[in-house]
């Protein structure tokens, strides 16, 4: 976990069983801007005995999961030029709101978007030595992090960048396709899905937009199949089940929609008590249903069912969050403005 304790964005570890303290460790200076309170915005990624976490601000680090000791460290800003702005004249994406997206392990490499100008947006590097195995484009990074998919037989880490969304070769991170997509202050925060040769991403700006992607070859194409202008997801990632999307739209308006043609399959407007503030809320996919915490607090399980909306259960457990639950074992971990909880899941 990670907190802003004193001035600084600290990460914590506690036991899963008992919540009990068991290292903390500073990782850089607090950041504060407009959009919420002060503290870091991206999740840590746990590998195994090793755990990655990132600030705000661009500092990069590998810790052992155990005792918090640091493994390796990069710095965005000092060691690959990136330029981190904050809320100052045209800075977009992560250069105004910070680094928010969460790197991806694949294998024994982890790859992330660091933002530099050099040729360094993405960066892989080996996971165990931070020695940087390629890097690629000059995208200043948007709000999500890097995906690992696979499209037409190979393997790719796509991003949706303050300028587009990416597809790189992940195995020497060489430009395979690029769609640009342009919006006030590169605001993309939406982890893109991928179904098959569709990929679907979402702007509040710019829509909800099917980017098909092919090629003859060596050759690739990408390029727009369709597009649901009113279905625009400000921030909260949609998930996929099947060739089905099924996120959080405009007006608390919870939606499934066909991937493979744009067509909504079905939308539910009264769901939510309260206040979404910012239409967020964090989908989890259990199988054949889906989890979903919305900001004021409210747990919903729903049917991952594309023929009718179904709600199996709601209940109120917790206050204001932006924060994405983590599952484990039957147990559901999440935190509020005040707590960090967990919660048995009955099956």
């Amino acid at each position: 976990m990670a907190f802003h304790v004193n001035d600084f964005e600290t990460v914590h570890a506690a036991d899963a069983a008992t919540a009990k303290p068991i290292w903390n460790a500073q990782l850089d200076g607090v950041f504060k801007d407009s959009q919420s309170v002060a503290g870091p915005r991206s999740t840590p990624m746990v590998d195994g005995d090793y755990v990655y976490v990132q600030s705000c601000q661009g500092e990069f680090q590998c810790l052992q999961a155990n005792s918090g000791k640091l493994i390796w460290r990069i710095n965005f800003v000092k060691d690959f030029d990136a330029v981190f702005q904050g809320e100052r004249g045209s800075a977009s994406g992560a250069s105004r709101h910070g680094y928010t997206g969460s790197p991806i392990i694949d294998g024994n490499r982890i790859f992330v978007g660091v933002g530099g100008t050099n040729g360094a947006s993405v960066v892989c590097f080996d996971k165990r030595t931070g020695q940087m195995i390629w890097k690629s484009q000059n995208d200043i990074p948007g709000h999500s992090g890097p995906v690992i998919v696979q499209i037409g037989g190979e393997k790719q880490v796509m991003c949706f960048t303050a300028e587009g969304v990416v597809g790189m070769a992940a195995l020497d991170g060489r430009l395979l396709w690029r769609v640009p997509i342009q919006t006030r202050l590169g605001w993309h925060a939406v982890t893109p899905v991928v179904f098959e040769d569709m990929v679907v991403a979402a702007s509040y700006q710019a829509g909800l937009i099917g980017i098909r992607v092919t090629h003859e070859g060596n050759q690739w194409k990408a390029e727009r199949a369709w597009l649901q202008k009113s279905l625009g997801i400000n921030f909260s990632s949609p998930v996929a089940v099947g060739p089905y999307l099924y996120g959080l739209a405009p007006g608390r308006k919870l939606i499934c929609v066909d991937m493979r043609t744009g067509e909504p399959m079905w939308t539910k407007t009264d769901v939510f008590s309260g206040s979404i503030e910012k239409d967020y809320a964090a989908f989890v996919v259990m199988k054949d249903r889906i989890l979903i915490l919305a900001y004021n607090g409210q747990l919903l399980l729903i049917a991952a069912d594309p023929k009718e909306f179904r709600l199996i259960g709601c209940v109120n457990i917790c206050g204001d969050t932006w924060c994405n639950p983590a599952y484990s074992d039957g147990r559901l971990f999440l935190r509020d403005e005040k707590e960090l909880k967990c919660l048995s899941l009955l099956p």
